[in-house]
């Protein structure tokens, strides 16, 4: 047998963590260690924003120093800038643990020669490295300092350059770019001497403003490739890797109460199962925020930490309106087991509100998430769009084990269909509808599908009472599906037809008991009169019987008397005797 031959062992790019939200994920633990990287994008992209975090997270969760060198803005301005996040950048200043140099250019007083000198630049950069012995630096922006000149191979010179000079001092450096017109870049140089090249993109659709992501390039590393919508919040970037979750979650066997008891019923006995997607879809006004209600209701109850997202209604509104029906949401935002986070659609994108969802989920980690109603969210994009961000969301959600609710806005004639075609992502899907009868409007229920357990297929009807939501059977006879008033109706009709019923049966069954009481009484005394007569005819054979034998035994004292033996014997005595007797 031959030597077996050793696969040799991968190793995998070293890393510098940035320490932004979804950002490691996607580059698949964060930027090339001791290499540079190009950071492009239109003016309110946010790349100063993420050069800036990267070096306050490095500062502060990796206890990296770092250094900031602005081509546009002073010390002063990006810590008034970063203020609002949280950030006190003076205080890391006076820690050493940050250095921010301000490089002033003026474009108009450069003339290009032919040679371009950035010796006293990079010792400055350098001197502030030492300075607080930084792992990590920012260069903001290439276009202030190369603004002024048009010769493509100088460019290229003095930004391989640059590049060179970060790498040999095994520094992970970010350095922002503005776009240009065919190309990520103005000059179009920059990305092809970036070992890694990350694009931000701020699109305006249908008076929308949405962010986003992409890892255009990234040697020696593999990264996901696609865009990924990203929000800038009060705590700065979150980035949402929606697309590069799988189907590997674990299917949940635990079962969880709807807070209706009857829609329990309906469900096999126990709710829901943990961890799933339930789709509620209805018509405006068939309580399909009342079903939402109900269950975070019942979760808080149980202990249970609830999200509850909503584009319609103020968090005030909620609980007011809850209030009516019984429900009481108040208690549950005191004690921190609920979140009411409410939001116009119109606010954002669809991404970034799924970037913010994405958001309050790491940061609150709910057993439970409401999005009330998803119809809303949707209506800024495409209904494939949004069926495919959708889709990824879902798949987060159960990764993490949440049990998600979202309710639908359906239109009178497509009640079994969504906009977003998110029906076949969803577990259970419960339809709310409008039944018609009689000059009222009265709401049903009923379960289209509920994967994995077996659920009733009938209708219900949906009430809702001063103490919670009640499902009532709805009436099905000939005259077909009742409900309101018309089924009170026809039920108190049924109720006065039995009625009628019971006391004819009661009649009919008092006239048979008189009947069998007469015949009885008949029987009885024809039953009395044959014993009377039985026994009359008994004590008459009797008599006749013992007057026989008084007649047999005088008879035979008579003839004793009168000697008739004597005389039957003589007679035998004298009686001629046979041949057969003379023998």
């Amino acid at each position: 047998m031959g030597k077996k031959t050793r696969r040799p062992i991968r190793r995998g790019l070293p890393k510098t963590p940035t320490g932004i939200r979804g950002l490691d994920e996607i580059t698949e633990g964060g930027l090339a260690k001791g290499r540079p990287a190009l950071v492009c994008g239109a003016a309110g992209s946010g790349k100063t924003l993420l050069a800036m975090e990267f070096l306050y997270r490095g500062a502060t969760q990796y206890n990296e120093p770092g250094v900031f060198v602005s081509f546009e803005e002073t010390q002063d301005e990006l810590a008034a800038n970063t203020a609002s996040l949280g950030w006190d950048l003076k205080k890391l200043i006076r820690d050493r643990k940050l250095a921010i140099d301000h490089v002033h250019i003026d474009p108009s007083l450069i003339q290009e020669t032919g040679e371009f000198d950035l010796e006293a630049l990079l010792i400055r950069i350098e001197h502030a490295i030492n300075s607080v012995k930084a792992k990590r630096v920012v260069l903001d922006t290439l276009e202030a300092l190369f603004g002024g000149f048009a010769n493509a191979a100088i460019l290229r010179a003095e930004l391989r350059r640059i590049f060179r000079w970060l790498k040999g001092r095994g520094i992970t450096a970010i350095v922002t770019a503005e776009p240009g017109e065919a190309a990520l870049t103005r000059h179009g140089i920059e990305e092809y001497v970036s070992d890694c090249v990350i694009a931000l993109d701020h699109r305006i659709t249908d008076q929308i403003s949405t962010r986003r992501l992409r890892v255009a390039k990234y040697r020696g590393s593999h990264h996901g490739t696609n865009e990924y919508p990203f929000l800038i919040s009060d705590t700065g970037f979150s980035i949402l890797p929606i697309t590069s979750l799988g189907l590997d979650y674990k299917a949940s066997t635990q079962r969880m109460s709807t807070g209706i008891a009857r829609l329990d019923a309906m469900l096999g006995g126990k709710g829901f199962y943990r961890g799933t997607s339930i789709l509620i879809s209805g018509t405006a006004g068939t309580g399909k925020s009342s079903v939402a209600a109900s269950f975070v209701h019942a979760a808080c109850g149980r202990g249970e930490r609830c999200v509850y997202f909503s584009f319609e209604e103020a968090p005030s509104q909620i609980i007011r309106n809850m209030r009516s029906i019984g429900i009481d949401l108040a208690p549950w935002v005191e004690k921190g087991l609920l979140s009411i986070d409410s939001r116009r659609a119109t606010a954002g994108g669809l991404e970034a509100h799924l970037a913010a969802m994405h958001r309050a989920v790491e940061d609150l980690a709910p057993a439970v998430v409401v999005v009330d109603p998803i119809s809303n969210v949707t209506a800024a994009a495409t209904a494939e769009d949004a069926k495919n961000i959708l889709a990824k969301m879902i798949d987060y959600l159960k990764g993490r084990g949440i049990t998600a609710m979202f309710t639908d806005l359906s239109h009178t004639g497509t009640l079994e269909t969504t906009e977003t075609a998110i029906s076949s992502l969803m577990d259970t899907w419960l339809l709310l509808r409008d039944i018609e009868i009689g000059g009222e409007r009265n709401r049903g229920m009923y379960v289209l599908k509920s994967r994995g357990m077996a659920h009733s297929n009938q209708i219900r009807e949906f009430v809702l009472t001063d103490e919670g939501i009640d499902l009532v059977d709805v009436y099905t006879g000939p005259g077909g599906v009742l409900t309101g008033t018309a089924r009170v109706s026809q039920v108190a009709k049924e109720e006065a037809d039995r009625l009628l019923l019971r006391q004819e049966i009661e009649q009919k069954q008092g006239q048979l008991a008189r009947k069998r009481a007469a015949a009885e009484a008949q029987i009885t005394a024809l039953r009395d009169e044959l014993e009377a007569q039985e026994q009359e005819f008994a004590l008459a054979i009797q008599r006749a019987k013992q007057r026989e034998e008084a007649l047999a035994t005088d008879a035979g004292r008579m003839a004793r008397m009168r000697g008739a033996d004597r005389m039957r014997s003589a007679a035998k005595a004298g009686r001629k005797r046979t041949p057969k007797e003379s023998k």
